[in-house]
């Protein structure tokens, strides 16, 4: 009786196991099919807003992290930032001059930087996406709590 119970309960574990991990056992989703056909989609409070992605190995890393909600930083009164959970891939990837409604990668740093101000050029900033419209929610003073970042389908 015993040995029937532990196969039984065995049984259970295995398929709620499964159950929690189904996502391992779907197929990952190509980045090229994600920036041709796919937006970035930028949550902060009410605004939602949408970005064009960069064809580069540092934007297609990123999108290997979303969806993401983050706190994010004013920086020099020009960017706001926030830091991934890892450093991302810059190989192969060129940097940009900097202008407002740039996501970029600083690779020094490892943070991305969002411009809501032209800023220039620099050897370790390299474009993730670029916003579609006004980002004028992006220019106030200080912090900005729960930013979500996420795919949406282009329509």
């Amino acid at each position: 009786m015993k040995k029937i119970l532990l196969i039984f309960w065995g049984i259970i574990l295995t398929i709620s196991l499964s159950a929690c991990n189904k996502t391992e056992n779907e197929p990952e989703k190509d980045p090229e099919q994600i920036i041709e056909n796919m937006k970035l989609k930028v949550t902060i409070g009410d605004v939602v807003l949408t970005a064009t992605f960069a064809d580069n190995p540092t934007a297609k890393d990123f999108i290997s992290l979303l969806p993401l909600t983050v706190k994010m930083d004013d920086y020099a009164s020009s960017e706001k930032i926030f830091y991934p959970e890892r450093k991302l891939s810059i190989e192969g990837a060129s940097s940009i001059n900097a202008v407002t409604g740039d996501i970029t990668y600083y690779s020094p740093w490892g943070n991305v930087a969002i411009f809501y101000k032209d800023f220039g050029n620099s050897s370790s900033l390299i474009r993730i996406a670029k916003f579609d419209g006004n980002i004028d929610v992006l220019k106030t003073k200080g912090s900005i709590d729960n930013v979500k970042f996420e795919l949406q389908e282009v329509e």
